[in-house]
């Protein structure tokens, strides 16, 4: 293909010509190549992901992980998709969350991947490459955020507010139209935690109105997000390559070229296999100033014949591909 582009592009008589056959003829080697890996899997050169379909996920009798302190966001979750007897536990950070569910000690791990205020927990995706963990489900919480403080506290009172970064943020016009001071900490829990520790009626935390009765704090306002159908989007991590027979939704990542029209020529694998791409991403890669990891969700299942063709394609032309779920 670079001889071919570069023997047209020399029969050019200007630079502006030589631009338009390069991209005229790459367009037209990168439909072949689409076609090429379609005719593959027709004659049984299907993609090998290493994923194992299951019928369900087993619920019953598993250890479920997640980052917090009970009343946490993240411990709703849980309770949320394995219901309210499941036997969960938390840790301290995402990754040690990870790092339980990669080494055995709990079978899955819920922890928060986009929010639809703030947007995307973008630590959570760098941690996805990191580990030899993979998305198995998700579960979707309304996030009411609620501002707590000690009892007899009234609004009035609070000078500074102690919350998870993502709700902080979450809150800003309510925190900026009260001159409020925010310091960030773990999660939200962990800040009720702090002002029933620290004792003092001119500091606040923000968490569910749940943390709140928890820890023996008063609700000094509901509902103080910036938008009122905020909404946390979780992920069920497993140590396993499984998906469920009916998953519908697809996590991947992969590092490109630096060089121009890559991730054009990449997308292209999605629009000729006619897969429907629902989010992208972008990370910076550690050690490489200025070039990207992108994290992708397209609609699909590793059956499907135009996911597997895209796949492929993916696969064969990118840097350190990784598929994160199929769920």
């Amino acid at each position: 293909e670079r001889q071919k582009l570069d023997s047209v592009m020399a029969m050019a008589d200007s630079e502006f010509n030589k631009k338009g056959v390069y991209e005229l003829f790459s367009q037209i080697m990168t439909i072949s190549r689409k076609l090429q890996y379609g005719l593959l899997v027709r004659h049984g050169q299907a993609l090998e992901t290493g994923f194992t379909m299951v019928d369900d996920l087993k619920k019953e009798g598993v250890r479920i992980a997640y980052q917090g302190v009970e009343g946490s966001y993240g411990h709703g979750a849980a309770l949320q998709y394995f219901g309210q007897d499941a036997d969960v536990y938390h840790v301290k950070s995402m990754e040690d969350a990870m790092v339980e569910v990669e080494e055995g000690r709990a079978d899955y791990a819920v922890l928060p991947i986009e929010n639809s205020s703030a947007g995307a927990v973008s630590d959570n995706y760098d941690l996805l490459v990191k580990h030899n963990v993979y998305i198995v489900g998700e579960t979707e919480l309304a996030v009411n955020h609620a501002l707590l403080g000690l009892p007899g506290a009234t609004l009035e009172d609070i000078r500074q507010v102690y919350s998870h970064p993502q709700a902080l943020m979450q809150c800003s016009v309510f925190l900026n139209d009260n001159g409020l001071k925010q310091i960030s900490v773990e999660n939200t829990a962990v800040a009720a935690k702090r002002v029933v520790k620290e004792g003092d009626k001119s500091q606040a935390a923000i968490a569910s109105e749940i943390a709140g009765q928890l820890y023996g704090l008063e609700l000094l306002k509901p509902s103080i997000q910036n938008n009122q159908g905020n909404t946390t989007r979780f992920v069920i991590l497993a140590n396993r390559k499984v998906y469920q027979k009916a998953a519908g939704k697809i996590s991947l990542c992969f590092e490109l070229p630096h060089t121009s029209g890559s991730l054009y020529n990449m997308l292209g694998n999605f629009i000729f296999n006619h897969v429907n791409m629902i989010m992208i991403e972008s990370r910076p890669i550690p050690g490489k100033n200025w070039e990207y990891r992108f994290f992708v969700d397209i609609e699909g299942n590793l059956q499907d014949a135009g996911v597997q063709n895209a796949l492929r394609g993916i696969g064969t032309e990118a840097q350190n591909f990784k598929i994160l779920g199929n769920y």
